[in-house]
């Protein structure tokens, strides 16, 4: 499993030590900070992250400057924003400058757990073990759909599954339950089992 390396810049000390404890205890390695310039500096200094959990309201910069500057020096980074103050001008900011996520506060720790994930199976890295088993489920599944030349539609109508949660499970974007494995299994004509891999 990949170390997920996230950098998270909040003025409250408390959401900084709220979302270390969170994601740390997933694998993740946080670097939580309160200082927008020592966010420019490491990535200046070539330190890698793969996501920021960027506040927007702090008395030293403003977020959407923040982040406006740190696009200069990483583009591909996955940027998740967490505000107390959202508005329509931050969201078409972030929609403009490819924010990944953008976050209420106060957010509830499966909220922020859940999004870092997501942010990071669309960046092609996985933290927790149970990312890798919906990457598998999602692999066996369509590995047997394919051998048996079934469209997405096709297997809908098998299962009485939408075809849009079908393609959620392939791409491991929605958890698949055992009522769904069990449909899914039974269209395939394959035992649960069989899509779990080597799990």
């Amino acid at each position: 499993m990949s170390s997920l390396r996230v950098l998270a810049i909040d003025d409250d000390a408390n959401v900084r030590d709220t979302v270390t404890a969170l994601l740390t205890p997933d694998g993740c390695d946080v670097v939580a900070l309160s200082d927008p310039k020592e966010v420019l500096e490491r990535l200046r200094n070539k330190q890698q992250f793969h996501i920021l959990i960027l506040d927007l309201k702090m008395p030293q910069m403003h977020g959407m400057e923040l982040l406006r500057e740190v696009r200069k020096l990483d583009r591909d980074l996955g940027v998740i924003i967490v505000t107390a103050y959202p508005s329509l001008e931050s969201a078409t900011d972030a929609i403009d400058l490819d924010v990944s996520a953008y976050m209420q506060k106060p957010f509830s720790g499966d909220d922020i757990r859940e999004t870092v994930a997501k942010v990071a199976r669309k960046k092609g890295i996985i933290v927790r073990r149970e990312d890798e088993l919906h990457i598998t489920i999602g692999q066996r599944v369509r590995e047997f759909r394919k051998s048996r030349s079934l469209t997405l539609k096709e297997m809908g109508r098998r299962t009485s599954l939408s075809v849009s949660l079908l393609s959620q499970i392939e791409r491991a974007e929605s958890s698949a339950s055992v009522s769904s494995l069990f449909k899914i299994a039974s269209a395939l004509d394959v035992r649960i089992v069989d899509l779990f891999g080597e799990f």
